[in-house]
């Protein structure tokens, strides 16, 4: 079944929408939205996946970083991101059947606050979807290079083959690319589950030895029993940006609101059955990962946590195999977050605050394939740049390191703009049909909203993310320019802005 905006004829904005906000609209006949149809495929098993498997590399390895500031500030940061991320889920299993379109948080705040609005959180997620495989992809060629025992100056090479294949998947069908994304999300929580079962059955588990083996000087405690916070309270802050990645991207399900079979009913139940999962197996990977060698003070430096458990359960000698193993794990996440931006790109580009040409779908498979291709080419460019500019080694701690803190800082950007979005939608559109009420309502968007500021800030003010911050403002202002000079004047009625103009009582039309 293609999916498509209204039925036949000229769409064209409704009076008094031109001049609304400095914004001008752009007349479209039907042919418009006939170039830029999906399918429905998904179903509560898929879209589960899809958030599971988007988020599941970080369970893997990245969140482990949070550790420098011992167990103890890792063990909190992780509460304290996981509470955000209930609110933060919640709010959106309720606003995505309301608004089912496959612009997701872009969509929410445009019909809550505006174009302008709009156009700040999609910005915001766009950020954070093309920066995060770019990141992923790097690790994933980081373990080939060890199975394979290729020079690090062949890394680019597994870039470009990666993205190849799996923004390849993503074109070829819809149905394909859920499959895919099914399997491998499996894979990688079958993995994970070894390893939990693995670590208990052992008898290596001794958390007060292995987990609190880190001294407030940083230095390894060698007989373990350390302090539970060696770094004080205040370090609970800098582990909140690490104990994200346990969590970051499971936002996207909304995105796929119109290759869903049912958003009103299938979106909630993916949403909070993914979320649910991903708090279990966090809290799982943060004691049993930590609770066996070597411990918190040697998994904070590491690069591949999991394998390190996986070492000392089983020896070194078949450490190709774990590598290999372990690949499944980010092979998911890069996956799933290709579906990701191909869709966030595509919903700004078909509403015209991109350019359009990027929403044109492929005439058969009806996937945003120009928007896939456009959204990897600039992930790995941006990889390009930075590794052949400073050279291998530096580069690859900026795209491992700075870069997944600039996908950290714009997914704090969109988190605070949906809960805000929740809140406006609420007081705005309280007669809008929600055929789901999260339990936390406004209370749980307003935890969110204040748990992201309070991440952001610590990303800002700290010498560490600064960098990451800057170059999310630098992008800011590039976009924001064009959107000022360009794109305000070249919006287009799409399924979310003309849900917005009739605030909410235009039906979305499938055919």
């Amino acid at each position: 079944m293609s999916v498509g905006q209204g039925s036949t004829g000229v769409h064209a904005p409704p009076a008094g929408a031109q001049s609304a906000a400095g914004i001008t609209y752009t007349t479209v006949d039907e042919s418009y939205f006939e170039a830029r149809r999906l399918k429905r495929h998904a179903r509560v098993w898929s879209l589960w996946a899809l958030g599971v498997g988007a988020v599941i590399s970080g369970h893997y390895s990245g969140w482990n970083l949070g550790l420098t500031n011992g167990f103890g500030a890792m063990f909190f940061a992780t509460i304290i991101i996981a509470v955000m991320y209930l609110g933060l889920t919640f709010s959106l299993a309720e606003m995505s059947p309301a608004l089912p379109h496959t612009g997701g948080a872009y969509s929410f705040a445009r019909t809550s606050m505006g174009p302008w609005a709009g156009y700040i959180t999609g910005i915001a997620e766009n950020i954070e979807f093309v920066l995060t495989p770019a990141v992923i992809v790097f690790f994933i060629s980081s373990y080939l290079s060890a199975i394979f025992e290729t020079a690090p100056a062949f890394q680019p090479v597994y870039w470009v083959l990666c993205y190849a294949l799996f923004v390849g998947l993503n074109i070829i069908g819809v149905e394909l690319s859920f499959k895919v994304t099914v399997g491998v999300t499996l894979a990688a929580l079958a993995v994970l589950a070894f390893f939990y079962v693995s670590v208990l059955l052992s008898g290596q588990f001794a958390f007060s030895r292995w987990a609190l083996n880190l001294g407030p000087d940083g230095a390894e405690l060698p007989n373990g029993n350390g302090p539970f916070l060696p770094m004080g309270v205040g370090s609970i802050l800098a582990s909140l940006p690490f104990a994200v990645w346990l969590f970051l991207a499971i936002e996207q399900l909304p995105l796929a609101a119109e290759e869903s079979h049912d958003p009103q009913n299938d979106m909630p139940k993916g949403i909070i059955a993914g979320i649910l999962t991903l708090i279990a197996s966090a809290f799982l990977v943060l004691f049993l990962n930590t609770g066996i060698a070597p411990g918190a003070a040697g998994l904070g430096k590491s690069g591949e946590p999991l394998l390190d458990g996986f070492r000392t359960l089983f020896g070194t000698d078949i450490a190709k195999i774990l590598a290999a193993v372990a690949v499944i794990g980010l092979i998911a996440s890069f996956h799933t977050i290709i579906f990701a931006f191909g869709r966030q790109i595509y919903s700004l580009s078909r509403a015209g605050y991109f350019p359009s040409f990027l929403s044109v779908t492929h005439g058969q498979r009806k996937t945003p394939h120009v928007a896939l291709i456009a959204g990897a080419a600039l992930g790995l460019l941006v990889m390009l740049i930075i590794w052949f500019a400073q050279g291998a080694e530096a580069g690859a701690t900026v795209i491992g390191g700075t870069l997944l803190n600039m996908a950290v800082a714009g997914a704090m950007l969109a988190y605070f703009m949906q809960g805000m979005s929740y809140i406006v939608l609420k007081r705005k559109f309280p007669g809008l049909h929600r055929p789901y009420k999260s339990p936390f309502g406004i209370a749980g968007a307003v935890t969110c909203m204040v748990i992201a500021a309070v991440t952001l800030y610590f990303q800002l003010t700290d010498s560490v993310f600064q960098t990451a911050v800057i170059g999310v403002a630098i992008y800011y202002a590039v976009m924001m320019a064009y959107f000022l000079i360009i794109g305000r004047h070249k919006l287009i009625l799409s399924p979310e802005e003309e849900f917005a103009l009739t605030k909410g009582q235009a039906e979305y039309k499938t055919h």
